[in-house]
């Protein structure tokens, strides 16, 4: 039943992934016939930022406040005070973050060489603090194996801001500077709700919150959460270089480098991060379930379940990377109909080279949350930092070619992942009869996603049906092929019900 309770938390938070994932990208479609390319550009050259200020005030307090809270609830302690003392430490360094951004605003748009980006700085800076008390929340909730207050307040965080976004994207479609600060407003107003949403799906109890004691302090809490952070920051530095270097080197020899760079970061990679937020439920319910193995002194065991969160990653992000490398023009015209031609085909050569890191990213960031759950986060770190260094040796070398253009930084990236995933592999899977077992997995997934996408590129010309054969092809094929036994999946037995009165029971 433990593996039972780990698919269901998975399921529950991927779910509310999907969901969020499909608005958010049914979002960008209005949004990029609003703000054209150029506005896009701005709109994404905004976030590096305000990512790696989430990385030192948030990014690591999910995973590491779920590993404090699952091992204090091994061991029979009320983790209601972790709640309470993370709250009182990340919003204030959360307020440092907000007021940090306000006071780069100029100094990044000037990096950048886009004036017009201050202002959209300062609407978003605000957020950098919503996010650090909306992240504790979320972390406490999945220490305790509940996964639905997450899953409901993404999906809240997406709902107000699409419905502001247009409003303001709209109201404001004559200015294009303007329309982007206020779709960017329109972020920091989700955050706001979702903070709402979580405080009140908080338990109550008799004894209020700040009433609470428990071991965790400031420094504890830090150590837990500090390399995480570290592990999840070194991806948001490297965008922000992303955005400098793109621009910087391709503009060079292209007078449309902030288009180019908005086709890479808004077009491209929203497309492969959607199966990476599918699997993020994985990576989610990894952390409480590792460490709850590990606090219990069952390591053998917590091999086995971080052997499983892959084998269902895999499972996840396999058809849907080859779905893209298959159809990326399609896949891009369906999305973004604004796009003119030339757009079009550029971004359907972005999302074939970066089709495959769907599958390197989803598994380096499921072995990373495994890694935290083991109390080797800073592993996963070290990691992280490293394959970023060959993303941007490469990128500074490839960006520079004229004929390889903006997809210098797909290919970039690719390695960055492939290097993760290794690194993280050796040190969190020791068997070799695990990492043989998933092998094998792998092997078993790619073939049947091979037949899946053979059945459904007859049908090409109309992507939903290609989508729907392709699904319907896999699951099928999954099946048939045993993609999972049942001692993996550990499914209940039927019970058997005799007659009481024959066996005189």
């Amino acid at each position: 039943m433990k593996q039972q309770s780990f698919i269901k938390g998975a399921a529950v938070i991927s779910v509310g992934g999907i969901i969020a994932k499909i608005l958010g990208a049914l979002y960008r479609v209005p949004l990029t016939n609003l703000l054209g390319g150029e506005g896009m550009g701005v709109y994404q050259m905004v976030f590096p930022l305000y990512c790696l200020l989430l990385t030192v005030s948030a990014t690591g307090i999910p995973s590491g406040l779920a590993r404090l809270v699952s091992r204090a609830e091994a061991r029979g302690e009320n983790s209601r005070a972790i709640l309470r003392r993370s709250l009182l430490l990340f919003s204030a360094i959360g307020l440092s973050g907000t007021f940090a951004m306000f006071l780069l605003a100029r100094p990044m748009s000037a990096a950048q060489g886009e004036a017009a980006a201050a202002a959209a700085y300062r609407m978003l800076a605000p957020s950098v603090l919503l996010v650090s008390a909306l992240s504790c929340f979320r972390g406490w909730f999945q220490g305790q194996n509940n996964f639905v207050p997450t899953a409901v307040s993404e999906i809240i965080e997406q709902l107000v801001k699409i419905a502001f976004g247009l409003f303001f994207a709209y109201t404001y479609r004559e200015n294009t500077a303007r329309a982007v600060e206020y779709t960017l407003l329109a972020v920091t107003l989700s955050e706001l709700a979702a903070c709402l949403c979580m405080f009140a799906l908080l338990p109550r109890s008799r004894r209020p919150l700040y009433a609470e004691r428990g071991k965790e302090n400031a420094g504890s809490l830090l150590r837990a959460t500090i390399p995480v952070a570290l592990a999840a920051g070194v991806l948001p530095l490297s965008n922000i270089l992303d955005s400098i270097l793109i621009v910087r080197l391709v503009g060079r020899y292209a007078e449309n480098a902030t288009a180019l760079y908005g086709l890479y970061s808004g077009g491209a990679s929203t497309l492969i991060n959607l199966p990476v937020s599918v699997c993020y439920g994985l990576a989610a319910a990894s952390v409480p379930a590792v460490a709850a193995l590990y606090a219990k002194g069952e390591k053998s065991a917590a091999e086995e379940k971080i052997c499983f969160a892959v084998k269902c990653t895999l499972f996840l992000a396999l058809p849907a990377a080859a779905f893209l490398f298959l159809f990326p023009a399609q896949v891009s015209s369906f999305i973004f109909r604004s796009l003119s031609a030339a757009e079009g085909a550029e971004l359907a050569s972005l999302v074939r080279a970066l089709a495959f890191a769907a599958v390197l990213l989803s598994v380096v960031q499921t072995l990373s949350a495994c890694l935290t759950g083991c109390g080797k986060a800073k592993t996963a770190a070290i990691s992280m930092a490293l394959a970023v260094t060959l993303k941007l040796g490469l990128e500074f070398f490839l960006l520079r070619m004229p004929q390889i253009s903006v997809r210098g930084a797909a290919y970039a990236s690719l390695a960055c992942y492939l290097f993760a995933l290794i690194f993280n592999l050796v040190y969190s899977i020791r068997e070799r009869k695990n990492r043989q077992r998933l092998y094998g997995g792998a092997l078993k997934f790619a073939l049947i996603s091979a037949g899946a996408m053979a059945a459904a590129y007859p049908l090409r010309a109309h992507i939903l049906a290609a989508g729907m054969v392709a699904a319907a092809v896999y699951l099928l094929g999954a099946l048939a092929f045993g993609a999972f036994s049942k001692e993996e999946l550990q499914l209940p037995r039927r019970k058997r019900y005799v007659n009481n009165r024959r066996t005189g029971v």
